[in-house]
């Protein structure tokens, strides 16, 4: 379950990144007509991204941190099912969860 967290991560960040690329033309070749132009990508797509790269930040800080986000947030999964896979116990995963959340949410906001 923790490899199919990352694993859904990866592939919705692709995803967004590919969205956003063909949205600019993606392999086309690229003329700016005006300085300044309003972003057309969804704010959605971006706020994932943002996640993204607050995870890898993140990742340098504390690694178990991002791992118990992905699989909460990406996988869906539990406190309980989280604890299990990482052999962790529900306390620590509920306070590794609050500290990403903080971490987030600081980052994000």
């Amino acid at each position: 379950m923790a490899y199919a967290a990352r694993v859904m991560r990866s592939v919705v960040v692709d995803f967004v990144r590919h969205r956003a690329a063909e949205r600019r033309g993606g392999d086309a070749i690229h003329v700016e007509l005006a300085e300044g132009m309003a972003e057309t990508t969804d704010p959605r797509e971006r706020e994932v991204i943002r996640i993204n790269e607050a995870l890898e930040e993140l990742a340098a800080i504390d690694e178990r941190l991002v791992r118990v986000v992905e699989m909460r947030y990406f996988a869906g999964m539990t406190e309980e099912q989280v604890a299990e896979a990482l052999e962790l116990s529900r306390r620590s995963v509920a306070r590794d969860w609050e500290k990403a959340r903080l971490f987030l949410a600081k980052s994000l906001g």
